[in-house]
């Protein structure tokens, strides 16, 4: 019983330590197109979409894809990163791009 608090606790307080990044989608961009984040952290992206149409959130860098619906938001949560330049778009319109840069 012991062994499964700490291994709770342990989880929790990496879920503590993430660094929050937010990136919007409108009119088929990213604002920003360029996020930072420092390497060996968890990481949380929270997209919102202000495009008039469904968009998916998707790297396969990164090893995520989210479906955003018109006007919500969503959390996608990426592992600690070395450093490294890494995309993301949405899959519905590829022309959208945008990095993740882990310096």
């Amino acid at each position: 019983m012991l062994a499964v608090a700490t291994i709770c606790c342990v989880v929790a307080a990496r879920a503590d330590d993430a660094v929050s990044l937010s990136v919007t989608l409108k009119d088929h961009q990213f604002e920003p197109a360029e996020l930072h984040a420092p390497a060996n952290k968890p990481i949380a992206i929270h997209v919102k979409n202000l495009n008039t149409i469904v968009s998916e959130f998707e790297s396969g860098d990164l090893h995520f894809e989210k479906i955003v619906p018109v006007g919500s938001d969503a959390v996608v949560h990426v592992r600690p990163l070395q450093p490294g330049r890494y995309n993301f778009y949405d899959d519905f319109h590829h022309a959208t791009q945008g990095y993740l840069v882990v310096p």
